[in-house]
């Protein structure tokens, strides 16, 4: 009888052991799922136009300055364009400077190409592009 017993209260205690690692887990499994759901849903669907130049030599820094101004105007010539960023803090890329725009989607990147603003900033900005480089990043 003794030996029923404590078989019986072994399982118990292995069945309850079980059920409250499994439980324990269970909430850890539904936090990472969340915080998966939550990033996909906070993760912005807008474009990341990041473009890298190097100006041809003999450019005055006021030139320069005034591409940079041109960038600053672009959100109001062209309302596909959110935000934009032309101070530079760390660059590794290789080139002299960097411009960043953030466009409300794809199709704006696609329509800005060729529109009025863009040909209007060029004006500025390709008579003293030595070389430049552009790379593309969304969600």
């Amino acid at each position: 009888m003794k030996k029923l017993i404590l078989t019986l209260l072994t399982i118990g205690l292995v069945a309850f052991s079980a059920a409250t690692a499994s439980a324990q887990a269970e909430p850890k499994e539904k936090k990472k799922a969340k915080k998966a759901q939550a990033s996909s849903e906070t993760a912005p669907k807008t474009v990341i136009h990041v473009v890298t130049v190097d100006f041809k030599e003999g450019t005055t820094a006021e030139q320069i300055k005034a591409a940079a101004d041109g960038v600053q105007q672009l959100p109001a010539k062209y309302s596909g364009v959110t935000r934009v960023w032309t101070r530079t803090i760390k660059n590794q890329s290789g080139k002299a400077h960097i411009f960043v725009m953030e466009f409300a989607s794809e199709q704006a990147l696609k329509d800005y190409a060729g529109s009025d603003a863009q040909k209007e900033w060029y004006k500025v900005y390709e008579g003293i592009r030595k070389q430049s480089a552009t790379s593309d990043v969304t969600n």
